[in-house]
């Protein structure tokens, strides 16, 4: 049956949320679906970051940490938005030239970073360990609570509807559900992360495990976002298990704890050893978190494309299917982003960003071709 709505959008974490709030916005009726399993937007860090490992990863990431900016207003106090800032922990002196590159390429975008050296590093963050190199400090980041900001997304938009479904085919602007009914739309979005590998098994995308922790409340003892300059390696290793460090301060006075990063598993359940070897990681960098209580640990999945950019656009042989998948570990940092620049491509405007290195058409199972 065709539904009483311009577009379906398929999947309700902070990626599929955030297209069905701009399309909203535009005067479009949303359909949203979701089957409720979860995905990364529930297990994530809700880090808000610029990103430099390629030109397209800044644009997108910059142009989206300006466009939660403008939203930040009438974000509610749920949503937990704190422009904290992030801390880039050089190890050594010798780490500095990394934050001087780091420094050099953000700017190049228009992202002011300031670069601390050790004493100011350790008079700014003294639960550091002492004799770290110095910092690169970019103060425009910050950090939410993505499933509130989901929801706030979803439910602020009055012409946006939502159902609880499970999709089990897709063909085109053609659904069907696993009810048995068919539902069709003028438009169909894919945003429900690594489980649309299910509806369409030719998406070059690979799921990344990763582990969190987080500690019981404590009196405030870290200001920023602190992640070790060797992150950017770590997060995009295309092989084995590796792990970073990387802290968050909760406005609820505990720290998120992270990160590791495995490759082609599905298990869900806490692994010791790995959760063991990315505490060690932690406490060598901020020593009094081995006398802290940690109350849960949990996993998620992050959906990784082949050159860690995410796919956005319509999909190269199936007209009225658009896709916003793959955004690793940077969804809740794109999702605004992401999401202007799928409905301008969607409603034949002129995109903000140049849309070609998103586009699904760059991978060759999308188009048919063979590799």
């Amino acid at each position: 049956m065709k539904v009483q709505a311009n577009v379906i959008v398929v999947g309700a974490g902070i990626i599929g949320a955030a297209c069905a709030h701009e399309l909203a916005s535009r005067g479009l009726r949303v359909q949203v679906l979701d089957d409720a399993r979860g995905g990364a937007t529930a297990a994530g860090m809700g880090h808000l970051v610029a990103m430099d490992d390629n030109p397209a990863e800044l644009a997108l990431s910059h142009y989206s940490l300006e466009l939660w900016r403008q939203l930040r207003a009438q974000l509610p106090e749920a949503c937990a938005y704190r422009n904290c800032g992030t801390l880039w922990l050089a190890a050594d002196r010798a780490e500095m030239d990394l934050a001087r590159t780091k420094q050099q390429t953000l700017a190049e975008q228009g992202v002011t970073g300031q670069l601390l050296d050790g004493p100011a590093l350790a008079a700014l963050e003294p639960m550091l360990r002492q004799g770290l190199g110095g910092a690169l400090q970019v103060s425009g980041d910050g950090i939410l609570y993505a499933p509130a900001t989901a929801r706030w997304l979803l439910d602020s938009q009055p012409l946006i509807s939502c159902q609880r479904a499970r999709v089990r085919n897709v063909d085109g602007n053609r659904l069907e559900l696993d009810d048995g009914r068919v539902l069709r739309a003028p438009q169909v979005l894919l945003a429900n992360g690594y489980g649309a590998r299910e509806l369409l098994a030719q998406l070059p995308l690979r799921p990344k495990k990763g582990h969190l922790l987080i500690t019981d409340r404590y009196p405030q003892q870290v200001g920023h976002q602190l992640v070790e300059l060797g992150y950017a390696a770590s997060a995009h290793a295309s092989h084995g298990t590796s792990v970073a460090f990387n802290v968050q301060p909760r406005p609820t006075g505990q720290l998120l704890i992270g990160s590791s990063r495995q490759f082609d598993t599905l298990e869900p359940e806490v692994e010791p050893q790995v959760l063991a070897a990315m505490l060690q990681r932690a406490v060598e960098y901020l020593p009094a978190l081995a006398q802290l209580n940690g109350i849960r640990a949990w996993t998620g999945f992050r959906a990784a494309t082949p050159d860690g950019l995410p796919i956005l656009g319509e999909h190269p042989q199936q007209p009225g299917l658009w896709l916003a998948l793959g955004h690793e570990g940077l969804g809740v940092t794109t999702a605004p982003g992401s999401a202007r620049l799928l409905v301008q491509q969607m409603l034949g405007e002129c995109p903000a960003l140049d849309p070609r290195p998103y586009r699904p058409g760059r991978f060759a199972p999308l188009t048919g071709e063979s590799p």
